[in-house]
């Protein structure tokens, strides 16, 4: 397990405006859309006859993240991961970002250098401009807050309300494997809490682990979505686990649907965690989230053209409102599916 409180220098010793300065003085941008970036009182963007998309996340320890085993440059990293899969989602190009953080005396130069390397790794990998945000002081630990800005053609963009009955219902990756690397994480965490001499046996689960730590937005889902010339009726990024996102498009859509527990992907390193834990691995792709895969529906007809894009399952479609929302088993049972994935507010309340 990491520490994170090694020695550093002060971030008190560059100021606020020194540390942003400090953080950011390596950025350049990529877009013709992007104005005027870091440096000015505001970032200003021009999308011209697009649709501009918005979305926010929070990010706060002890909620969202554990830094006793989250390294900081993987964090970084999914934070701004985490914001792109929003934009993808709505069959849109990410474009720019925005990062505000709110840090500990605790934290040092190189702690928040180490964290700003993640933010610029990923602001490479998924082609975006990191323009703006805000830096102050806590009390209480990390705080991130990161805003995503992206653009799409008004034709393109898919909504959770657009489900018609009969579309099929796809699913892009594996599901599962983050909250399998959680589980693993926390249990390796008790016993590490328990005998700080025991090191964490984290050996042949290097996949689970990074689907946990270090997630990945579904870019290439959306850039082989527009090769083929698919628009879906509606889409949604699986953060809360499938059971809860599908049922997100059956609310908004005014649907309900059919999945096939036989036909969700689950990845190999899933089923052996869920068995260590003595659990059903659908558990895990059913309710455990941060997956960060795209979920979506497609008209029926449009069936061969999805079967061709690589690392797409169609597990289900999408039925009339009267028939409710099911999963149907390997046995062939229909079970009524419950939003059971992670709620952050009722975990706090609770």
């Amino acid at each position: 397990m990491q520490e994170n409180n090694a020695k550093g220098t002060d971030i008190a010793t560059l100021g606020e405006f020194g540390l942003i300065k400090h953080l950011t003085k390596n950025i350049k941008l990529k877009h013709a859309s992007t104005n005027v970036g870091i440096g000015d009182d505001a970032a200003v963007l021009d999308y011209q006859n697009k649709k501009t998309v918005v979305t926010t996340d929070l990010l706060l320890e002890g909620i969202h993240f554990d830094l006793m085993y989250t390294p900081l440059k993987h964090l970084g990293y999914k934070a701004i991961a985490v914001n792109v899969s929003d934009i993808y989602a709505m069959n849109a190009l990410p474009k720019q970002v925005t990062v505000s953080i709110a840090i500990s005396k605790r934290f040092t130069i190189e702690a928040m250098d180490e964290f700003y390397e993640g933010i610029n790794l990923a602001c490479e990998t998924y082609n975006v401009d990191l323009v703006g945000g805000d830096t102050t002081s806590s009390l209480t630990g990390l705080c991130i807050s990161v805003t995503a800005i992206g653009e799409a053609e008004a034709d393109q963009l898919a909504y959770r309300n657009g489900a018609k009955e009969n579309d099929l219902i796809c699913v892009s990756g594996n599901l599962g494997a983050a909250f399998a690397g959680l589980q693993l994480l926390e249990r390796e965490k008790r016993i590490f809490d328990n005998n700080p001499a025991m090191q964490p046996d984290l050996t042949g689960h290097d996949y689970i682990l990074e689907r946990q730590l270090k997630p990945e937005a579904r870019k290439d889902i959306y850039e082989r979505l527009q090769e083929a010339k698919i628009v879906p009726t509606s889409m949604i990024d699986i953060s809360d686990g499938l059971s809860s996102d599908i049922m997100h498009i059956c609310e908004e859509s005014k649907v309900g649907c059919q999945i096939y527990e036989e036909k969700i992907p689950v990845d190999y390193e899933t089923h052996k965690m869920a068995e260590e834990l003595n659990m059903n691995y659908s558990t895990f792709s059913l309710n455990g989230g941060e997956d960060y895969e795209l979920l979506f529906t497609v008209p029926l007809d449009r069936f061969d053209a999805i079967e061709k894009i690589e690392d797409v399952k169609v597990i289900g479609h999408i039925t009339e409102i009267s028939k409710g929302k099911y999963l149907v088993t390997r046995d062939g049972v229909e079970i009524e599916l419950q939003a059971q994935g992670w709620n952050p507010i009722e975990e706090e309340e609770n």
